[in-house]
């Protein structure tokens, strides 16, 4: 049975809370501003978030800094409306809001409660569109990672508007549990049951088709790294073989491994380069010492160009491994955890709009 997340744990005990304190309020905000009903005052404050925000692409790190949002957007919509401010409702809450403190104070704790509610869908820092697809894996073995996938005349596509409600941590364990693989090009899908049964499809799978005795090392350290962890849902996928050219079957490069922070969604690449496989020149005995080092520079310059690439296109920095750090993969992996550990964003903003926002007259300019 999986561990409860102790962040929601405590986030749904403040929104309890919060309602109680709301419950508290209500009989005086109703008998100061006039409305009917709880239902009729909260349609008044609750319906417009969206409305004052742009929440496609802001991305919300506490409940101050929704609020302060909130506000802005407020204040921006009655202004907007010139000599007309005062035949709107939204004027007439405006005013019963300057004149009645304690309507004021429910509509911050209620504010406050509605960004706990949609917290996951508001914190998080979503992809851009053309990054929220990747595809990984050797040729004819290759899958999709979309966020929204849906089958679309022949081929997979993100259903753009659901990606902000994804409720999984992206490009995690959470996350390929909910979608799957999908398989390019047709109307299927690799699913798993839980955590182990993606596991062990990454490690036997995915990882052992590279026939790098390496890569294996790292995926095994990976599995029991997450199988050990209290929150493995959250841990960020290790993606092996991230396809530089995305799904066209021939392809230029491949990374060997790639992590994707979810919070800030910044992509990590780290390249296995053993001598063997990376460096070493081989039908050298007819040529000469200058033809020898002009293979050895176009080879080093074809493996630089694919990490240059990586980066201006896919916005990914490349760790690079050779012979004496591939004698101890347990140092590589643990170069790894440094990105693989769910974080949080502590980030907390000042709530300066506060102070002054209801004490305006926005019939002036």
């Amino acid at each position: 049975m999986a561990k409860r997340n102790p962040e929601v744990t405590a986030r749904n005990k403040k929104i309890n809370e919060l309602t109680e304190k709301l419950q508290d309020m209500q009989d005086e905000v109703l008998k100061k501003t006039g409305f009917e009903n709880v239902h009729s005052l909260h349609g008044k404050i609750g319906g417009k978030f969206d409305q004052f925000i742009d929440i496609k692409t802001e991305v919300i790190n506490s409940s101050e800094h929704f609020i302060s949002l909130w506000l802005q957007g407020y204040e921006n919509d009655l202004l907007s409306r010139g000599e007309y401010v005062e035949n709107s409702n939204l004027y007439d809450t405006y005013k019963l809001l300057q004149d009645h403190p304690v309507f004021r104070d429910y509509l911050f704790v209620f504010l406050e409660r509605v960004y706990l509610r949609n917290y996951d869908a508001l914190s998080k820092k979503r992809p851009l569109i053309e990054e929220a697809e990747i595809y990984i894996g050797q040729n004819n073995a290759n899958y999709g990672i979309l966020i929204t996938p849906r089958f679309v005349n022949g081929s997979w596509e993100n259903d753009k508007s659901e990606i902000r409600h994804f409720k999984k941590q992206y490009w995690s364990i959470g996350h390929i549990l909910e979608t799957g693989f999908v398989v390019p090009n047709k109307n299927d899908r690799m699913t798993f049951r839980d955590v182990p049964d993606y596991l062990n499809f990454f490690v036997n799978v995915l990882v052992r088709n590279s026939g790098s005795k390496y890569e294996m090392e790292i995926a095994e350290l990976y599995r029991d790294f997450v199988l050990d962890h209290p929150r493995p849902e959250n841990i960020p996928l290790l993606i092996p073989e991230f396809r530089y050219e995305g799904i066209d079957v021939v392809h230029k490069y491949r990374l060997d491994f790639t992590i994707i922070e979810p919070n800030d969604l910044n992509k990590v690449g780290f390249e296995l380069s053993p001598w063997s496989t990376h460096g070493q020149l081989t039908g050298v005995k007819n040529m000469t010492q200058i033809e020898i080092n002009e293979k050895a520079k176009s080879n080093f310059e074809k493996e630089m160009t694919k990490h240059k690439n990586y980066f201006k296109k896919h916005g990914i920095f490349s760790l690079i491994y050779t012979d004496e750090d591939l004698k101890n993969t347990k140092n590589i992996f643990d170069d790894m955890k440094k990105y693989l550990e769910p974080k949080t964003s502590a980030r907390q903003l000042k709530l300066h709009i506060l102070d002054d926002f209801f004490k305006k007259d926005v019939t002036k300019k």
